[in-house]
């Protein structure tokens, strides 16, 4: 088809106040002339559907199989990350005017904004979270990150394929959903915090609740009682803005289960450990840390954002918790590499390490035996 009548249904589904979807697109190809049966129209109406609802240019490799997060950088240059790692795809797009085109569209489509007064927004469009910046923040140019959410519908025993000493770690953390224990999930960015969480909700027994808060929301668990709040910004004047602390609270009077916070890093921590003071048992959520060891300072400099002293968050730590697992990417691979109990000990919070992965294997720390772990995987 030539550009000029591709323009055309561009404009002709650009400019009617209707939704743009899949249906619509193909019957603006069929008025064309064109017969869907023919690989070339199939091929138009996928071209129009990703430029104009999907992911545009970025769409092709979202679809592709193992793919974590796709990043547009400020050389209009897209990059792949996966199974191998961060890869160039080699395609690019063809000016700073299109990426920021795209950026925009997408965080429109997403309900966010997106301009010189709004430079950095963020957005869910289907499985995807997307966040993009835009001059003048971005000094080179613009750039948009897409995180592909398909990886955390995966069961436990799925996720457990690529992990060392798997029959090691999988009665335990099975164990842990079952004693309705509260933990944490720690590990770096990409590391596969959402994707164990997500599979550890799917082990929960059918009959609970599960109440998921979420900044952008990325757990899809397989579980048949879900229900999702999400995080919401302000308007210019910062009206209307909803914060997760603020939906913690909500989630008191919705009778949850299981309390599901998706990522704490920030003042909701404090609502979040007073929630789990409470009585609710099988709590969980995530954390970015470079170690076990690291926790601590994190929840200490999340707690201090909440007006929280550290001795006050040790406190309410090791009373509203009880383990963390620590996540790493090793070899392309995703996995636990260590199991830890929080403890309060001599005025500070510690971590006592209950399991660690070391090669293939696994060693068994003093936390192991003070836990009774034997009888709890047994």
């Amino acid at each position: 088809m030539r550009e000029q009548q591709l323009e055309e249904l561009r404009e002709k589904l650009t400019s009617s106040t209707e939704p743009i979807t899949a249906v619509r697109i193909a019957e603006a190809v069929r008025s064309a002339g064109l017969a869907l049966g023919s690989g070339t129209a199939a091929q138009l109406v996928k071209q129009l559907r990703d430029e104009l609802v999907g992911l545009g240019p970025l769409q092709q490799f979202v679809d592709q199989p193992g793919v974590t997060d796709v990043v547009l950088d400020a050389g209009g240059r897209i990059w792949t990350d996966g199974d191998q790692g961060l890869q160039s795809t080699g395609a690019q797009l063809e000016s700073e005017d299109q990426a920021r085109a795209l950026a925009r569209r997408l965080i429109s489509v997403a309900g966010g904004r997106l301009d010189e007064g709004h430079p950095c927004a963020d957005g869910r469009l289907g499985n995807c979270r997307i966040h993009a910046v835009i001059p003048p923040i971005a000094v080179e140019g613009t750039m948009i990150s897409v995180r592909v959410a398909r990886s955390s519908s995966a069961s436990l025993d799925q996720l457990a394929r690529q992990w060392s000493a798997a029959d090691q770690w999988l009665p335990v953390i099975q164990a842990m959903v079952a004693q309705r224990m509260n933990y944490l999930v720690s590990g770096a960015t990409g590391s596969g915090k959402t994707a164990l969480l997500a599979a550890m909700l799917g082990e929960a027994a059918a009959q609970e609740r599960i109440v998921v808060v979420e900044d952008t929301t990325e757990l899809l668990p397989q579980h048949r009682h879900v229900v999702h709040l999400q995080a919401r910004a302000g308007n210019v004047e910062g009206a209307g803005r909803v914060d997760i602390g603020q939906l913690v609270r909500e989630t008191l009077r919705m009778r949850p289960d299981r309390l599901i916070v998706g990522e704490c890093r920030g003042a909701e921590l404090r609502d979040f450990l007073t929630a789990m003071n409470t009585g609710h048992q099988g709590a969980g959520g995530t954390v970015h840390a470079n170690s076990p060891q690291a926790v601590p300072a994190r929840l200490i400099a999340m707690g201090a954002l909440a007006g929280l002293g550290p001795e006050t968050v040790a406190v309410q730590a090791a009373a509203a918790l009880h383990l963390v697992i620590h996540m790493e990417r090793r070899a392309g691979r995703r996995m636990p590499v260590a199991l830890s109990a929080v403890q309060y000990q001599q005025g500070r919070l510690a971590m006592t390490e209950v399991l660690r992965t070391q090669g293939e294997q696994t060693v068994r720390g003093p936390g192991w035996y003070d836990g009774g772990w034997e009888e709890l995987v047994r």
